[in-house]
């Protein structure tokens, strides 16, 4: 049978171990990923290779040549370029007669591929994916699969809502030539993208069959040395070179030809190679140590990797670091956990190299120098830079200003030079140092920045797209923890930037090596002078003025101390409104509310709206994307009754399109629109999925039903003043208030429970509730939604903190708290 490996990967965020290697070469246990790979089909009789290169293939070619020396037969092929993974294995067609195997090179692996085939074979399958259950499952394809193994849905890296098990694509494929059909000729092409989704959708036997053992996909530094530590804790079966070796009481892994002096300390288990010197008083504690290795006098080697023909002097202190080949450090250096050292780097005596650091080849650190960042992301950031809403750290701890201008110069490599880019910020001084070294680190990628200084949201979201901008940023204290930062970045259109603008900004971030402008190039900083003027001016087009001047409210407006002061007293001057503002200037210092000042700003203003006797009254955000309500009784509107209002009043004034809503919002509102003649669509509760939705043809309306209101018709983002004057507009129009349209909503009541929950549960929890929802009717959203009637629970993990949410709701009390508590033992029970 043949086999297809791909081995063409860069392994970027691998980087700086993979810049003069290829990934599937970078060693594991003292031999390349690849080789492991080759190991493992040889010792299932898969021994006619194709391998597939692209990045570096003459390091890979004249290691392995024709594969004799390892007992299988290789050919290499090389596309001229990327064609995806099913568009390369459609190079190689030409190879392919029969059945045959796809495996990735840069994974390790001691699956049974014989028990995979079998299982192909005996399900008549045109296509087998091999399956592995793991307990974080984001960065995977999810697959779910029926009793008999048939493929019934998956979903490319998804979001913790959409991750509906913890089984995934390990990339390894049992193929017929037939599905090569369905793949076009020198065109980029995936397997998990494009050609599963296709035989899905063409009803053709596609099967996944969920393999026992060990699968690791080496995706980062600390999946690398994972690796290495699960090889030595022998939780894989993978073969290492050397025989045991007695080092005082110990056993250890040693080569042929290496010396080690009988006073050596080891703790744990050890691999060292080939012609090694390890000389007197050194302590080695759960470590792998490359051939041709020099360890001086009284070395502390603690979890490291030390590649081939590294030299360390005496007293050289390691602790979970990864030293590369030719790297020389000198005595009495400290190198601090979790940095990676690359080839030929020439580290000075008494050298303090700080944690996290990376070093790329041939660097030189000088005697007695300090070499320090203040880039300390903890393992958060190694699993993803940006979050559900941005990217978020602890300011001048992980956001620093060195921090900032990296991220910065990666967001300008990834738009490129010439490009223009806005900044802005909230009051706060924190984001003023954040975003002034952002700005330096798109400067030196050459390009131009317009800087808005300190703007709302809305306002930087509308200034997108007038002059030709190719993106935004936003800097801002968290609005929920005043400990924290957020660096919010904006299309050229406004909207968030996509996943995959994201990652390609993250990798850059990791590789470290995007380009800088020459200094005749570097980027000009200009303030750009019109952008409320647009704002202001595409406002009062959009809103019916008129309707509202003549419906004489008196509004009580709560700033928050919002840079909204600065816009929105120009633009309600035009709409002939009776305002009674409170805190309408800005202050650095009240950013962000803690919970009881949120609650007391809110009954502040409700007594305020009472003793005017207001219309109605509305209480801003510090970004200015939210609103909160207060009805002209005084009645704090609860954020999912304010939403259904706001909806109601927007179905009757619009009369059609569609609203869109989050998936865990009450099934009353469904009855409204049957009353009206709108069309509801449910959508995932992040803002990235509703501006997205936002955009689509027919969309009148969208709410995240906690404060957050857009109206496509002025910009698809979520805009507190813009939401304030529509809702305005649609109560003159139809002559009422917040009140007496509420008394006209059915009553509901959905029932919520948050439930503490492990991350590395998740998925596996997920994957329980599908089985759950088996023949029942279900929704597959946001979360699972099982439905019973009219009743409904909804099962969703929350993408940024250790929790599970439960909803539920049903006609009457009781069922719905019956619901909430079976899904919440159910939730709990899966956990075990």
């Amino acid at each position: 049978m043949q086999t297809v490996i791909m081995a063409g990967g860069f392994g970027t965020r691998l980087r700086p171990l993979t810049v003069n290697t290829p990934k599937p070469m970078a060693p594991i246990g003292n031999r390349p990923m690849l080789a492991h790979i080759v190991e493992l089909l040889k010792s299932h009789d898969l021994c006619d290779l194709t391998m597939m290169l692209y990045y570096q293939p003459e390091v890979i070619t004249s290691y392995f040549g024709d594969g004799s020396k390892m007992g299988v037969k290789i050919r290499y092929l090389k596309p001229e370029s990327d064609l995806g993974t099913a568009g390369s294995v459609r190079f190689a067609e030409k190879q392919l007669k029969d059945t045959f195997l796809v495996i990735s090179g840069d994974v390790l692996t001691d699956f049974n591929l014989k028990e995979a085939i079998k299982f192909h074979n005996s399900k008549k399958a045109v296509a087998t994916m091999v399956l592995a259950r793991v307990t974080n499952p984001l960065q995977y394809g999810v697959v779910i699969t029926s009793g008999d193994g048939k493929i019934e849905r998956f979903l490319e890296k998804p979001s913790w809502g959409e991750v509906f098990s913890d089984t995934i694509n390990t990339g390894i494929y049992i193929l017929e030539p037939s599905v090569l059909e369905h793949v076009p000729h020198d065109k980029s092409f995936d397997f998990s993208k494009d050609l599963f989704p296709q035989l899905l959708k063409d009803k053709k036997p596609l099967y996944g069959y969920v393999a026992q053992g060990y699968w690791k996909d080496i995706g980062n530094h600390d999946e690398y040395r994972m690796a290495h530590y699960d090889i030595l804790d022998g939780i894989t079966k993978i073969a290492v070179d050397g025989k045991k070796t007695k080092v005082g009481d110990k056993d250890i892994i040693a080569g042929e030809g290496t010396k080690i002096d009988p006073s050596v300390q080891v703790d744990g288990q050890v691999i060292i190679g080939k012609n090694c010197v390890v000389e007197k008083g050194v302590k080695i504690s759960r470590s792998v140590i490359g051939s041709n290795v020099k360890i001086g006098p009284r070395c502390e080697i603690i979890g490291s990797i030390l590649w081939d023909d590294v030299a360390l002097g005496s007293e050289v202190r390691l602790k979970e670091d990864v030293i590369c080949r030719k790297t020389r450090i000198g005595d009495k250096a400290v190198v601090q956990v979790g940095t990676i050292i690359s080839d030929e780097c020439d580290i000075g005596a008494g050298a303090i190299i700080r944690t996290n650091l990376r070093i790329w080849p041939h660097k030189t650190v000088e005697e007695g120098a300090v070499l320090s960042t203040s880039l300390v992301w903890g393992e958060k950031w190694n699993r993803a830079l940006f979050g559900a809403y941005a990217i978020t750290g602890l300011g001048n701890i992980e956001i620093t200003p060195e921090f900032a201008a990296k991220i910065g110069s990666a967001y300008g490599a990834h738009i490129g030079k010439g490009a223009y880019v806005i900044t802005s910020r909230d009051a706060h001084k924190a984001s003023r140092m954040v975003k002034r070294t952002m700005i330096s680190g798109l400067l030196s990628a050459g390009v131009r920045v317009g800087d808005l200084r300190t703007a709302p949201i809305p306002v930087v979201r509308y200034e997108l797209g007038k002059e030709g901008e190719a993106g935004g940023i936003h800097v801002r204290q968290s609005p929920f923890d005043a400990r924290l930062i957020d660096i919010k970045f904006f299309d050229k259109d406004g909207s968030d930037i996509s996943i995959q603008q994201e990652k390609a900004i993250e990798q850059l971030f990791h590789r470290e090596d995007f380009k800088r402008a020459g200094l005749d190039e570097v980027g000009e900083l200009t303030v750009p002078p019109r952008a409320q003027e647009y704002y202001k001016g595409g406002y009062l087009k959009a809103i019916d003025r008129k309707s509202i001047g003549s419906a004489n409210f008196k509004v009580v407006l709560d700033y928050a101390f919002s840079s909204a002061s600065m816009v929105f007293p120009a633009i309600l001057g035009e709409l002939g409104l009776e305002v009674v503002t409170l805190n309408a200037f800005i202050n650095p210092n009240k950013i962000t509310k803690t919970e009881s000042e949120f609650k007391h700003s809110l009954n502040q203003l409700s007594d305020i709206v009472t003793t005017l006797r207001g219309d109605v009254g509305f209480l801003i955000d510090t970004g200015a994307e939210k609103v909160f309500l207060v009805d002209e009784r005084g009645r704090i509107v609860p954020d999912e009754l304010a939403m259904i209002i706001i909806a109601d009043l927007v179905m009757r004034t619009f009369k059609g399109g569609t609203v869109a809503v989050p998936v865990h919002i009450s099934s009353v509102i469904d009855k409204l629109a049957e009353r009206y003649d709108v069309k509801v669509k449910r959508t995932a509760a992040s803002a990235r999925q509703l501006t997205a939705t936002a955009r689509e043809k027919g969309v009148v309306f969208l709410s995240d039903c906690q404060g957050g209101y857009i109206f496509p018709e002025f910009q698809p983002a979520f805009d507190a003043m813009y939401a304030i004057g529509k809702i305005l507009e649609m109560m003159a129009k139809l002559g009422v208030h917040l009140n007496k349209i509420s008394r006209e909503i059915p009553p509901f009541e959905v029932l919520h429970k948050k439930l503490p929950c492990p991350w590395d549960k998740k998925g596996q929890i997920m994957r329980n509730a599908i089985g759950e929802a088996k023949n029942k009717k279900v929704e597959l959203i946001d979360g699972v939604k099982i439905f019973f009637g009219d009743s409904w629970v909804l099962l969703l993990p929350d993408p940024d903190e250790a929790y599970f949410h439960v909803w539920a709701e049903a006609e009457d009390g009781k069922t719905a708290r019956d619901l909430i508590r079976e899904y919440t033992e159910k939730v709990r029970k899966w956990q075990e």
